[in-house]
């Protein structure tokens, strides 16, 4: 791809396959060109005879993991586990590039959901402070999406408080098309968070041109009914099945530090590692703990270390080698030198912005300055190929009428 690095240049002459090895390309014997511990200079070289399957160390895509076997990859010693994290991802991407997404909210507040971390419900609005706000208008996001491109975001996130387009009515799901398709048409990836979704819901998504669609499972099975009252863990699975079933990319992960065990993150990840397909995207937060909500208030709620996160974002790349690996909520209160060890791991997408729905976020001037200390680049959306997209006749007729509609009397 013209004006795009080569990911071999940024790895170890020992990690960069044989001449004409396709990328992932299995041998015979189940490896993926060395296996890492066996490599002149891998893991093996540098902390000695730690041995581990080329299964397990990302050279095979695979879905059938048991939670024992990411257990014990999650259990690794930290060096060890960031240094087979680093040789899996760059098997499958240049480890250079990282995805700038942007993230907005289109509808803040007045969620019926009660799920105990977020400032948007309802439940708890008097002691966040948190007023709800009507769907924003169709050309007030379309220029925030200009703003996030010429920023250098390649992928535009739009996030709605409703437990589901359901809950709100045609309407104002027809303007989030809308606004989906006009988006898509500036040539960025369109990812949207809507709540549950039905199948109808989904494919008029599809037709509309989103690219992924998150859903978040959030923490293990055994945990979420700590999480949330108002739904259950095969809710958020039955949504990412019609998603799934639509063509549209998942993208699905969770959060750390909800006063979960280590044993309920890998939880969370193995959910998400044995599903029919890896998400698209796995975005893993750190929770950002707002005054006023439950887990502000519960004194087993403690912040994980940088380092937990690390560990993390380590086991995610292996299990789910292809997988994007988003830094997500939280990362405000990392060094560059914590993002670096992240990105080291296998981390290769972020949120840019000064918020994130309702949360600080990383301003983007810091960003980048960022990119180029640590000598990052932007990844391109749809991975340079941009395929061709054109409004859908409905699409554009609804465009055209809210664009009419967004006109003083008297405007040419």
């Amino acid at each position: 791809m013209a004006g795009r690095p080569a990911f071999s240049a940024a790895l170890p002459a020992a990690h960069r396959g044989r001449p004409g090895e396709r990328k992932g390309a299995v041998d015979t014997h189940g490896r993926a060109g060395q296996p890492l511990a066996a490599s002149a200079g891998g893991v093996g070289g540098l902390v000695g005879s730690v041995r581990h399957s080329s299964a397990a160390n990302g050279s095979v895509i695979r879905t059938n993991w048991t939670r024992e076997q990411i257990q014990e990859i999650y259990d690794r010693p930290l060096m060890t586990l960031i240094l087979e994290a680093a040789a899996v991802h760059g098997r499958h991407f240049n480890p250079r590039e990282v995805q700038k997404s942007t993230l907005l909210s289109i509808k803040t507040g007045g969620c019926p959901e009660t799920c105990t971390y977020c400032s948007q419900s309802s439940s708890w609005s008097k002691e966040t402070g948190l007023k709800a706000e009507k769907l924003m208008d169709l050309d007030s996001v379309f220029q925030m999406a200009l703003r996030a491109k010429e920023s250098g975001s390649t992928r535009f996130c739009m996030g709605a408080a409703w437990r589901g387009p359901s809950q709100v009515g045609p309407k104002q799901f027809e303007r989030v098309l809308d606004m989906v398709s006009k988006v898509r048409g500036l040539g960025m990836e369109v990812c949207t968070t809507l709540g549950m979704l039905t199948k109808e819901q989904a494919d008029k998504l599809k037709v509309a041109g989103l690219s992924c669609y998150n859903h978040n499972v959030d923490t293990s099975p055994e945990y979420y009914p700590k999480v949330t009252s108002s739904r259950n863990y095969d809710d958020r699975l039955d949504t990412l099945e019609k998603v799934r079933d639509a063509g549209i990319g998942v993208c699905s992960g969770g959060i750390i530090g909800m006063g979960e065990a280590p044993e309920d993150r890998v939880g969370m990840l193995h959910t998400l590692a044995t599903l029919p397909a890896h998400p698209e995207s796995v975005p893993i937060n750190t929770l950002v703990a707002v005054e006023g909500t439950p887990m502000a208030k519960d004194p087993g709620v403690q912040a994980p270390t940088a380092l937990e996160l690390v560990r993390c974002v380590a086991t995610a790349r292996i299990v789910m080698p292809a997988s994007m690996v988003r830094l997500s909520a939280g990362r405000n209160s990392l060094s560059y030198a914590e993002q670096c060890l992240c990105f080291l791991a296998g981390a290769n997408s972020i949120f840019a912005g000064d918020t994130l729905l309702t949360t600080p976020n990383v301003e983007v001037d810091d960003d980048a300055r960022m990119f180029e200390a640590l000598g990052l680049v932007i990844k391109p959306a749809f991975d340079g190929a941009d395929p061709s997209f054109e409004i859908p006749k409905e699409r554009q007729e609804s465009i055209e009428l809210a664009g009419l509609r967004l006109k003083p009397c008297g405007a040419q």
